[in-house]
């Protein structure tokens, strides 16, 4: 008997999460098993939270807060900590390689943050509009930037994105148990 699985596509805005969690494996049609243990689950879930950021500074620290709130909320602060520096790493990435301009003039292109708790897991996922491929970067021990996959791939299970398109891509990671 086939996994329930979530309901998403039928949610208003929530297309790209979709995108991220099917890619994640999370939903059918990945191949790849899912994470998910029991079928009993699906029944009261996902949770689902979303927010739009602005292309400013004050948005990491906004994305966090949300992801701490959420995850109390949602009874599943367990890996908070990890959770909320990933949402951070994810949502500087963003702002500092998906839109041009950013600390100089208002791009007037926001990006997306969304939170998926389909059973034991919790997805993160940050859109954005480009469509160039996040990629590690391999940094020297005295550099100041450039470690944001690293430590998103350290703290996460899994970690990915969608395949960029005209209208950008979305940075996922996964987070069970």
């Amino acid at each position: 008997m086939p996994a329930h699985r979530p309901d998403l596509a039928g949610r208003t805005g929530c297309r790209w999460l979709m995108l991220a969690a099917e890619t994640a494996g999370l939903a059918g049609g990945s191949g790849r098993p899912s994470p998910v243990p029991s079928p009993a689950d699906w029944a009261r879930l996902p949770r689902i939270a979303t927010r739009t950021l602005d292309a400013d500074a004050g948005s990491v620290r906004a994305a966090r807060d949300f992801t701490v709130a959420t995850l109390r909320r949602w009874e599943a602060a367990d890996r908070s900590p990890d959770i909320a520096i990933v949402v951070s790493e994810l949502v500087t990435n963003a702002l500092q390689h998906a839109l041009p301009g950013f600390g100089h003039a208002r791009t007037g292109r926001t990006i997306r943050l969304g939170l998926l708790q389909p059973g034991p897991c919790v997805l993160c996922a940050v859109a954005d509009p480009s469509n160039a491929a996040p990629a590690p970067q391999t940094r020297g021990p005295l550099a100041e930037t450039g470690r944001g996959l690293q430590i998103i791939c350290a703290l996460s299970d899994r970690w990915g994105y969608t395949a960029p398109s005209e209208t950008g891509k979305v940075v996922w990671a996964l987070f069970c148990g």
